[in-house]
């Protein structure tokens, strides 16, 4: 009886063993308001999951760190691989990495180059960035009445959600219903409420006269708002807009400052992206591009979204 009781344990522990999964996730950077959202989804969920554990790394936004964590990740064996993008130019080499070894990858919220040629075992879960800027952009425009002057503070230019949310804006402005508004600027300040600051002195301190702040996220919104306020502008008087409806841009909304944002589901980007890789681990097909849809925020429903991010 012992003899079975021992036995029944011990493939008990195999059979758990056999179905453990190691997870390797290089985030392009902690410090970034959003993304500290997507990665806490990412390991709460986890948590909830038996047998699973993540390794989270840092890559500080620098594309030769986060490479070295890919290459570490394939040396130790892990089951599969996320990968938060920090230059989406550069993911081609992440993905012929990952594929020579066989472990399978997905990249989260960050579009790669290559999405339409990811190797076999590859997939990429985030929110279409088609919406985002385009959601933003129309209710400006419709606040504005369909004219008035912009200017658009772009994110990284090496990220494509940088480029997209941008061309989202110069797409919306040639529609029939917002031809009359101009962007007089258009500068980055590379997704960074402290450079959304700087960028917007520099504007005010040369004369630019705008209605409306069009941001490729909230985080660089913000910083405007903060450098409008501090040169003590009427915040009635100019309509500014974000993406991602982090807690602190809900937040300024609340407060009268901030009068669009787009909620994109950073938490659910990051349990998307870990149910891929560990379906792609178990040789399960996906689809190759998930999409988790963007949702417009106003002062009218902002009350909603408060909770979610």
């Amino acid at each position: 009886m012992k003899k079975f009781i021992l036995g029944t344990a011990m493939a008990l522990v195999m059979s758990t063993a056999a179905h453990a999964e190691t997870v390797g996730v290089s985030m392009a950077k902690f410090d970034d308001n959003f993304l500290t959202v997507l990665r806490n989804g990412m390991t709460d969920y986890a948590k909830t999951l038996s047998g699973v554990t993540l390794q989270v790394e840092d890559a500080q936004n620098d594309v030769s760190k986060q490479q070295s964590q890919i290459q570490n990740f394939i040396a130790s064996k892990v089951d599969a691989i996320i990968v938060n993008p920090v230059d989406t130019d550069a993911t081609t080499a992440m993905s012929k990495l990952a594929a020579d070894a066989g472990i399978p990858l997905v990249y989260v919220n960050r579009q790669p180059v290559n999405v339409d040629t990811l190797p076999e075992k590859q997939a990429f879960v985030a929110s279409n960035e088609q919406e985002s800027g385009t959601l933003e952009t129309k209710e400006i425009c419709r606040i504005l009445g369909g004219k008035g002057k912009a200017v658009v503070i772009m994110g990284e230019l090496s990220n494509q959600a940088a480029r997209m949310r941008t061309q989202d804006v110069h797409d919306v402005i040639k529609t029939d219903e917002c031809k009359g508004l101009e962007i007089v600027e258009e500068q980055t300040a590379n997704w960074d409420r402290t450079q959304g600051a700087d960028l917007m002195t520099n504007w005010l301190s040369s004369g630019i006269e705008f209605d409306a702040v069009i941001s490729n996220n909230d985080e660089m919104a913000i910083g405007a708002i903060q450098a409008l306020k501090a040169a003590g502008k009427d915040m009635t008087k100019v309509v500014v807009g974000g993406v991602d409806a982090t807690q602190d841009a809900l937040a300024a909304m609340q407060a009268g400052d901030l009068d669009v944002t787009v909620f994109q589901d950073a938490a659910g980007q990051g349990k998307g992206s870990l149910d891929a890789a560990l379906k792609l681990a178990k040789g399960e097909k996906i689809e190759k591009k998930v999409y988790i849809p963007f949702q417009l925020v106003t002062p009218a429903n902002v009350k909603d979204f408060v909770t979610k991010n």
